[in-house]
């Protein structure tokens, strides 16, 4: 059985600096990777390229990188040649939503600019800026961390447009380089329970009277609970390993279930989902 080791491919994880980015660097370093990680901030990235480095097998490196800018993102690119080589692994994970733009009448022109260029527009310019690398290197793997709003229609203009066109991007690299060695795929994420987003889940005196935000999310997830960073870490390094040799262009969804049906509530109401197989 091959091993799930990443000692022999180098690997870019761009958002590197806290949330899933951070884990998944940590797990790529875990597996004996060299990584070479990005934040715009590099007071951020750089503490968690040491820790990262003295706690795992692998050697990370930290730069500063805005992916949204085509000449910082050739730096990031030549860094890691530089430093490692080759570049065998890219995983886009740099993005981020405006909660703001939830509606589209409420969107404005350069909001939804901004969406498509944090969570479409860099995707792209990592992968052109990466491919030429990873055909020398003989091939490679491209993971792209997309999410449940590109799949349906939750909300949440520009991004959920951004990452829907993720998925395309992703096809299209899969189909057009794959007789280089080139594998491309998605991950569309439910609900990851970061720092930040038990912060956003926390209730308000305002919402003292009704069900929390926490309880109201949940119960759209038949599993039941929110995904973790490392279960999606755990994803993206099956995907860059030779494990997936045989899998790309494909859209893994990673959600609890979210996208599967109706919410659980109404499932218990209608259809008695809560009874028990174990009572009939």
């Amino acid at each position: 059985m091959v091993e799930l080791s990443l000692a022999a491919r180098p690997a870019i994880v761009t958002g590197a600096s806290k949330g899933i980015g951070r884990e998944i660097a940590a797990t790529f370093a875990e597996a004996g990777g060299k990584v070479v990680i990005c934040s715009r901030s590099y007071d951020r990235v750089d503490p968690v390229a040491e820790e990262l480095t003295a706690a795992h097998e692998g050697r990370v490196v930290p730069v500063e990188c805005d992916v949204t800018d085509s000449d910082a993102v050739r730096k990031l690119v030549d860094t890691a040649i530089d430093e490692f080589g080759a570049i065998r692994v890219l995983v886009n994970n740099a993005g981020g939503a405006d909660e703001s733009a939830n509606l589209l009448h409420r969107c404005d022109e350069e909001t939804f600019e901004h969406m498509l260029n944090l969570n479409l527009k860099s995707q792209f310019l990592l992968s052109k800026e990466t491919l030429p690398a990873m055909v020398a290197a003989g091939g490679g793997s491209m993971v792209h961390l997309g999410s449940v709003n590109g799949l349906s229609g939750i909300g949440l203009t520009g991004y959920s447009e951004a990452k829907s066109g993720l998925l395309a991007l992703s096809r299209n690299i899969a189909t057009h380089y794959g007789k280089h060695g080139i594998r491309s795929n998605v991950i569309s994420a439910g609900t990851i329970e970061t720092e930040a987003r038990k912060a956003e889940m926390e209730n308000t005196e305002e919402r003292a009277e009704e069900a929390s935000a926490r309880e109201r999310w949940l119960d759209q997830y038949p599993i039941g609970r929110f995904g973790t960073p490392e279960e999606i870490a755990d994803i993206a390094l099956f995907l860059a390993s030779d494990r997936a040799s045989f899998i790309t262009g494909s859209n893994i969804v990673a959600d609890g279930g979210l996208t599967s049906g109706l919410p659980t509530s109404f499932l218990n109401e209608i259809y008695h989902a809560d009874e028990s197989p174990a009572d009939e």
